[in-house]
């Protein structure tokens, strides 16, 4: 799903007006329509729904959803906030018609003794301000925005939380705090990020049929990431393959008292369905991986604590490092060569992240289109320190450009960057996952799907997706409180059943 800047979208609007052809009016009724349908399937009889419409377009939704209202068992009430002289005029058209159609009662909001009470049973609708906000609101609109944030209701907002930029840095203020947004079309870039959830809440994307033409043909360097845009990434099986059929993957991961993160892995990588997978683990550890995960095989180090070398990589489809695996001086020179001599796809997490951070210039030698796995701090250490999100994600993309790397920064909507630019932002996943070993598992599904032969590209995007759903399901069974990372592995073969499902 293609992600538009407040310009596109307005382009999006213009291009739907002049070749469906529809008057705005009427698209403003079927906005607001999905809305009216989405409000009703959810909100109880009993409470009264309060609109706060503006004097823009962001207020016309608001009218025409309050009319829709009328007369269904709900009882909808409409606060006109003045902050402005003048009316849109598709805001005009459906005042008039709220007035001339129905009896809903009406208020206008011209000071703060205006603002009405609001009790905890009541759902709150914000339609205040849209998308094209480009000032943090004042005055009494940002006192209405301030008083009701302190209610109880259920705050719902249309389009955008009002306050809230789509395109750039907010001013974390007068910003309306939602429960849900129900935003047209495409979602928003500040959706995404983690400074704005407190004002975005859980946030719908409705269908408003927009043209199909300038949605299939706009260009946008940011998606998200659907099951329909992932499921025609997976790959079938054939009847007579066999597991060199599914590669080779080596796992480099492990040191002294960090065993843990080299089976995490290690046991994901083959649930992910790796034809053969070798583990590259210092004396100590190769016990405690044959005794628990016997389906693997040992590529033993030299060393009893740590990675210090490796062997020959010809064997290999792909390879995997930094899980567990420390910082010793042997290993810093060990990483060093491996990336120097590496050629087929690699894929870096955790300590060799870290290793990387402390050597910058080993980036430029990375082999072209290199996995990174980051999460915020590991990445801060790669590219220092951003005061927005806005802001890190352009250093991600720039790191990716730069360097020809795939970065894949992990969080709550997991973004990966390509080379060309381009980011997809993960919708899987859940904060149970925020436990330790995740990023281990992680790493053990990307490595697998790259020894699989996905390409670079597919087993980002794939893996990302797959991890966070596997998450899902298994917080569907035991509670994201008890998750914890060996329960995403175990629940990867649900995850690719759903994915195979029709």
């Amino acid at each position: 799903m293609k992600i538009l800047s407040v310009n596109q979208i307005r382009e999006a609007d213009k291009y739907t007006i002049e070749n469906e052809p529809i008057e705005s009016i009427d698209l403003m009724e079927r906005a607001a329509s999905k809305v009216f349908e989405w409000l009703y399937r959810r909100a109880p009889r009993e409470k009264t729904i309060k609109v706060f419409c503006g004097m823009g377009n962001n207020g016309g939704d608001g009218l025409a959803v309050a009319r829709m209202l009328n007369g269904q068992e709900i009882v909808p009430q409409v606060f006109m906030v003045r902050h402005s002289d003048r009316m849109s005029h598709d805001c005009e058209v459906n005042y008039y018609r709220l007035v001339n159609e129905t009896k809903v009662p009406m208020f206008d909001i011209l000071t703060e003794d205006d603002f009405p009470k609001v009790d905890a049973n009541d759902v709150v609708v914000d339609a205040i301000f849209g998308s094209g906000l480009n000032r943090p609101p004042q005055g009494v609109a940002a006192d209405l925005i301030s008083y009701l944030n302190q209610t109880k209701a259920i705050r719902v907002a249309i389009d955008i939380p009002s306050g809230l930029f789509a395109d750039q840095p907010s001013a974390l203020g007068f910003i309306f705090k939602a429960d849900y947004t129900l935003t047209f079309q495409f979602p928003k870039l500040a959706f995404l990020f983690p400074e704005n959830d407190p004002y975005v809440g859980r946030f719908e994307v409705l269908d408003i049929g927009l043209h199909p033409r300038y949605c299939e043909e706009v260009e946008t360097p940011n998606l998200l990431t659907t099951k329909a845009m992932v499921k025609p990434i997976l790959h079938n099986r054939t009847k007579y393959s066999h597991k060199g059929t599914y590669g080779h993957a080596l796992l480099i991961a492990g040191s002294e008292g960090k065993t843990g993160a080299a089976l995490l892995g290690a046991k994901a990588c083959l649930r992910t369905g790796v034809g053969l997978l070798s583990v590259h683990l210092p004396k100590m550890a190769q016990l405690p991986l044959q005794t628990a995960i016997p389906e693997a095989m040992i590529d033993g180090d030299d060393s009893e604590t740590c990675f210090t070398m490796f062997h020959h990589l010809d064997a290999y489809t792909a390879v995997g490092v930094g899980p567990g695996l420390g910082k010793a001086d042997d290993t810093v020179r060990a990483l060093k060569r491996l990336i120097q001599e590496v050629q087929v796809p690699l894929v870096m997490d955790a300590d060799a992240l870290n290793i990387l951070s402390d050597n910058p210039t080993w980036l430029a030698f990375l082999p072209a289109k290199t996995i990174l796995t980051p999460h915020p701090k590991e990445f801060e250490r790669l590219v220092g320190k951003t005061s927005t999100s806005f802001e890190r994600l352009e250093k991600q993309c720039e790191l990716s450009v730069k360097n020809n790397l795939i970065v894949v920064l992990k969080g709550a909507h997991t973004s990966i960057t390509f080379p060309n630019g381009s980011c997809f932002f993960n919708t899987t996943g859940n904060p149970g996952m925020a436990t330790a070993g995740s990023g281990d598992v992680l790493t053990g599904i990307i490595l697998s799907l790259l020894a699989q032969r996905y390409s670079p590209e597919e087993a980002a995007v794939l893996g990302v997706y797959l991890h966070g759903l596997a998450g899902d399901l298994a917080a569907n069974e035991i509670g994201q409180e008890a998750l914890i990372a060996s329960d995403i592995t175990e629940h990867l073969g649900k995850a690719y059943a759903v994915l195979h499902a029709k």
